[in-house]
């Protein structure tokens, strides 16, 4: 075991997640990871990072290369009163296990009549823009948000993500966690010890405040929206940036109640258009605003094509350029 790290700390989201997983197992001897070289490796990106040396290979558990049989065997090991991290190495690989989680995670609670349930989180590093290929770069959000019976959730920042995976940890349901790749190594501080003030996993934020118009995001294109929206301070435009941060359950509360300020709202994630979360982002909030909204939804997003070669990705990930053309667009009607 080693001590863990107190006071603020200036940590990337790899080493903020780190840190959650090592309190989480410090706190309670029911937590375990698991998944593809998390062990001795510490994983492909070293999330795990020294797990195994200090919790022991009973605890921090290499598994062979079946997706399928990491998902169901932390499926027996949650009903037998553990809670297990699965690891997922990359996005697309989740594939061969999504049989097991939308058939026999999400729907064992339910299943049981309320008697059973899943105290398991699934990781999963999505996105792109690392000069990776498809099934390393892509972004499978929208089929596990449609899965009743699943929390889906995501960090754009370390100091979330070394709240929201201590949270996930203990909730007693499924929460399937999606990591944004393209973040991993960005920095900021991180409060080890606050509690107050602390957001609820399910809610969302306002990444920063502002008045002409609604730029809604979560994951890797928080970043990108508020690098937009700096740019547009330059031009006199002022935009509110909402990091959603829970997609099943959606949290729209904070985006109607910008939306209703600013009379304006731009969707943006890396996922394909077509029945993305976007789009029912946009369907809620036009139910739910339509007398306070001046233009229609804007959507960027990734196309509806297959992952691009990782030589023209920056062409098919939405930009800060894509971002302020749809804050026109709005404007512009």
């Amino acid at each position: 075991m080693t001590d863990q790290p107190t006071g603020v700390q200036k940590l990337n989201i790899i080493k903020a997640i780190n840190a959650g997983l090592r309190r989480s197992m410090e706190h309670d001897a029911k937590v375990l990871v698991m998944g593809e070289d998390v062990g001795k490796l510490g994983g492909v990106f070293r999330v795990t990072d020294g797990l195994q040396k200090d919790f022991g290979e009973d605890r921090v558990i290499d598994t062979p290369l079946a997706e399928s049989g990491i998902i169901g065997t932390a499926v027996g090991l949650a009903l037998r009163g553990y809670r297990p991290v699965c690891e997922i190495q990359f996005d697309g690989f989740v594939y061969p296990g999504y049989d097991q989680i939308v058939n026999q995670v999400a729907k064992m609670h339910f299943r049981s009549g309320g008697r059973l349930r899943l105290p398991m989180v699934i990781r999963i590093p999505y996105g792109g823009s690392i000069g990776a290929v498809e099934h390393h770069s892509e972004s499978p959000e929208a089929y596990f948000a449609h899965t009743p019976g699943l929390k889906v959730v995501t960090c754009s920042n370390p100091l979330d993500a070394y709240w929201m995976i201590q949270q996930a940890i203990r909730l007693d349901d499924p929460v399937v966690f999606f990591e944004p790749k393209r973040r991993y190594y960005e920095k900021a501080e991180v409060d080890m010890d606050a509690r107050d003030g602390i957001l609820p996993l399910e809610s969302a934020r306002v990444a920063l405040p502002g008045t002409d118009a609604t730029v809604a995001a979560y994951g890797p294109m928080v970043k990108t929206c508020l690098d937009a929206a700096a740019a547009a301070a330059d031009d006199g435009r002022s935009l509110e940036v909402i990091d959603l941060r829970t997609l099943s359950p959606l949290d729209l509360r904070a985006v109607y109640d910008s939306v209703r300020r600013t009379g304006r709202l731009v969707v943006v994630h890396e996922a394909q258009r077509t029945l993305g979360v976007g789009a029912e982002v946009a369907a809620r909030v036009t139910e739910e605003c339509f007398y306070s909204l001046e233009a229609p939804v804007q959507r960027v997003t990734g196309y509806d094509t297959p992952y691009p070669p990782a030589r023209v990705e920056e062409e098919y990930l939405p930009d800060l350029d894509r971002v302020l053309d749809a804050v026109d667009r709005t404007f512009a009607f």
